[in-house]
């Protein structure tokens, strides 16, 4: 009794910080160990994901996703997960060596590797570059020690200094990915590569460049076909430089300290604004990720019973087996008697990624960065501490539907009503959202049911929820710009019955204002005799006659798509007036 009064009294002392997400009561011990880890070290926002044997059991988000503290964080935002993208590097790796397309053993630069063009071998001064192998770049044995200073730096990590490496290779501002790889060439190897571990970022992004040059793709645009789709993951992109090009949804960054701008170094921006050039991270740094993907992928590359696993058992095997160098690293994985983990940390950014042997997966990121060794202690152990205070867990599972509704199409506008179809993703249910003049940017969140009519933060309408593939909207004002958009979503017994929302995979339809020209009636160009498609707001239809609305031929009720004509019509006719239930103007008509 006494331990549970002192929960309950920490619990209230918690009311500040905000918590949204599927509540679940059996886990609220979970929610009090991260509300306390947040407040003991002042982080802004939080999102959290915990699968129990490959099942979402708990999904929380904690705190705020806007510096002001205005925007809840939600379980659907997404956050730089920084160096857990080598994890995502080196998934992408594996499955091209399971596919037999990568060697593990081939070198890497020069004539017979994979990287063999000019614009790379020019820069190679040492001869040690030319014995590089994929398996000492998944590894961090390549020979490259970012602890040993470069031009006055005092440790020699280009993606510290991005404005210098773009001066001193002649380019412009922002420098790119590969512009980094050159400059690290013309540094050289700090030792010779395969005699001893050092954690290299050069290393990852010089593996981005090895994907693309063995398939041919863009680096992001192969992985997610290739590793994230497969995996059902959606909420993942590679990240922006500046607030202003953002994804949606994605949070922003307490930001701790400024750095000369990555476009221009006679300005000083916060690091996490401008300051790092993060789209020259890709490989090494740069994804984005809501924490229950980042779940849904680990989940996936293991031992989903749904699907065949992302890697063979043997792939796998290969990726998490130590290091010779150093027994705590594999290949994309830091590894440990059958638990494999990543972190993540940039300024605004803290990522942890991890994988037990008897079945949890959890991820935690933050929109916060602390360096304190105290800070990434107590990080990593809270994961140990919910599986200890947790002895009975729940068996729903709150993965989101892997397909969103797609293919979504609007009729033409008109003064008609809007009529919207779809193509059903693999849920049980679709929210229909409706918002005029500019793009929603409040969304469904899970565990929160939904009603027609209900509103959003942002103003967002809930205009229809629908089991089929259609709907029709309500009237539309003319003048204005709406953003239809159609959610997926799961409510059923295999989620407790909470609803679960996919909100990536279906971007909005954009129904444009209507100009007088356009506020006319279409007629179905191929219609019976005496049949005519006229759309749901006819009220009458009239064709050429001697008295000024001319003779009256059609009429069907509001609800109507399809009306019988009062008398057939010859061959030809042509019928140049229509009428709109709801309107007493009439609007000439053309039959092409």
């Amino acid at each position: 009794m006494k331990l549970l009064f002192t929960f309950l009294l920490g619990l209230l002392g918690l009311r500040s910080l905000a918590q949204t997400g599927v509540a679940v009561p059996a886990l609220a011990p979970c929610d009090a160990t991260m509300q306390q880890f947040m407040q003991r070290w002042k982080v802004l926002g939080a999102s959290v994901a915990l699968a129990k044997d490959d099942k979402l059991v708990y999904e929380r988000a904690f705190g705020y996703a806007d510096v002001a503290r205005t925007t809840p964080m939600q379980p659907y935002h997404l956050l730089r997960v920084a160096s857990l993208s080598k994890t995502v590097t080196a998934l992408a790796i594996m499955k091209l060596v399971e596919e037999g397309k990568i060697n593990l053993s081939h070198p890497v630069f020069g004539p017979q590797g994979y990287l063999g063009a000019t614009a790379y071998t020019q820069e190679i001064r040492d001869a040690r570059l030319y014995r590089i192998t994929v398996q000492q770049l998944l590894e961090h044995t390549a020979g490259w020690d970012r602890s040993v200073g470069c031009d006055g730096y005092g440790a020699c990590d280009p993606v510290e200094f991005p404005t210098h490496v773009a001066a001193v290779m002649g380019v412009a501002n922002p420098v790119g990915d590969s512009t980094l790889i050159r400059y690290m060439l013309r540094q050289g190897l700090n030792f010779e590569p395969g005699t001893r571990f050092a954690y290299s970022n050069t290393g990852y992004l010089v593996l981005g460049k090895v994907l693309e040059a063995v398939t041919h793709q863009p680096y992001e645009a192969w992985v997610r076909q290739h590793v994230l789709q497969p995996s059902g993951v959606l909420e993942a992109h590679l990240g922006r430089n500046l607030p202003a090009a953002r994804h949606e949804r994605e949070s922003a960054y307490q930001s701790a300290y400024c750095l000369p701008s990555c476009y221009d170094p006679a300005q000083q921006v916060p690091a996490a604004n401008g300051g790092y050039q993060v789209e020259a991270m890709n490989a090494h740094g740069g994804w984005l990720f809501s924490a229950r993907d980042l779940v849904r992928l680990v989940v996936a590359t293991d031992s989903l019973a749904s699907r065949a696993p992302l890697l063979a058992t043997a792939t796998l095997r290969s990726m998490t087996e130590p290091s010779a160098m150093n027994t705590y690293y594999a290949k994309g994985w830091m590894v440990s008697g059958g638990t494999w983990w990543h972190t993540g940390c940039l300024d605004g950014s803290a990522s942890l990624l991890m994988r037990t042997a008897d079945g949890y997966t959890w991820a935690i990121l933050l929109n916060t960065n602390n360096s304190s060794t105290q800070f990434w202690q107590e990080l990593t152990a809270l994961g140990g501490k919910w599986r200890t205070a947790i002895k009975s867990w729940p068996t729903h599972d709150l993965f989101a539907p892997e397909q969103a509704a797609h293919t979504v199409q609007a009729s033409v506008r008109s003064a008609s009503p809007t009529h919207l179809t779809w193509a059903a993703g693999s849920g049980t249910h679709r929210l229909v959202l409706l918002k005029a003049d500019s793009p929603s940017t409040a969304f469904p969140v899970d565990g929160t049911t939904y009603r027609v009519a209900s509103t959003l933060a942002d103003g967002t309408r809930i205009v229809a929820i629908e089991r089929g593939t259609s709907a029709w909207l309500p009237p539309l004002d003319p003048q204005h710009t709406y953003y239809a958009r159609v959610v997926e979503y799961r409510q059923d017994a295999t989620t407790g019955h909470h609803p679960v929302y996919t909100l990536e995979g279906s971007p909005p339809v954009v129904l444009g204002p209507i100009s007088n020209a356009q506020q006319m009636l279409a007629l179905d160009t191929k219609p019976t005799r005496n049949k005519w498609h006229l759309g749901s707001a006819l009220a009458s239809l009239f064709s050429k006659g001697p008295r000024p609305q001319g003779q009256l031929v059609a009429q069907g009720p509001s609800t109507s798509e399809n009306a019988t004509l009062a008398q057939p019509l010859p061959s030809r006719a042509t019928l140049p007036r229509m009428q709109e239930a709801s309107r007493k103007s009439v609007w000439p008509f053309t039959k092409h």
